[in-house]
């Protein structure tokens, strides 16, 4: 029997146990390594092929696999809901009893009348709001067919005995980069943004599997 119960006390604490949250940018990190050009014999001329491409009439715009590019992250997103209703209703009816035969003509004088009346007001709202700002720097992951980039990065931050992480990928518009080579978080296309951070700061945030475990049996 103790067995039993020890077994049933361990599953409801399994049940009560948090999981990691999944990560918002779910490829894994990289950075993107470029191969070296295999120097061959010069021929001779002034501008030699295996050198790369070097644009002399273009702004130097990131544009290739392996660029960088700084993503001005300035997130702020508001909502609100609002909703009302009201409803009424009522109804009244009377029967004169006047009209009865001489048997009942004592009940002439009585009479009886039946009302109702229903009224209903309700009234809710929500809002939210969420705002975030820095800066990273992001690397070229790949150069889709139509000239838009794919970027990610991620950022590492070591602060005492605590690590905070910031995950940054999308789609990029070559035309929205400014001459900075920066690029506002707002245009970017497909974006997925990660804060998240580990470390006692972050462990005591979250409650412990004791709480957890009564806030879950709890009836109400």
């Amino acid at each position: 029997m103790r067995a039993v119960l020890i077994i049933t006390m361990a599953v409801f604490l399994a049940g009560c146990s948090s999981s990691p949250p999944e990560p918002v940018v779910v490829e894994p990190y990289e950075p993107v390594v470029i191969p070296e050009n295999a120097y061959g014999v010069p021929n001779g001329s002034i501008y030699q092929a295996q050198n790369g491409y070097i644009p002399l009439f273009e702004d130097q715009r990131p544009r290739r696999t392996g660029d960088i590019i700084t993503i001005v992250l300035e997130e702020q997103v508001s909502a609100t809901k609002n909703a009302s209703s009201q409803s009424s209703r009522a109804s009244n009816i009377g029967v004169d009893l006047e009209g009865l035969p001489d048997a009942l003509e004592q009940l002439a004088e009585y009479g009886f009348s039946v009302g109702s009346a229903n009224d209903f007001a309700g009234s809710g709202g929500s809002s939210a709001s969420n705002q975030f700002s820095g800066v990273i720097t992001v690397q070229v992951m790949q150069v889709l067919p139509n000239g838009n980039l794919r970027v990610r990065g991620e950022k590492q931050i070591a602060i005492n005995q605590g690590t905070e992480y910031i995950r940054f990928s999308g789609v990029v518009n070559p035309r929205s980069i400014s001459g900075q080579n920066s690029v506002l978080s707002t245009a970017v296309a497909e974006a997925r943004l990660e804060y998240i951070g580990d470390g006692y700061i972050n462990d005591a945030q979250k409650q412990g599997w004791l709480q957890r475990f009564f806030n879950y049996i709890a009836p109400f």
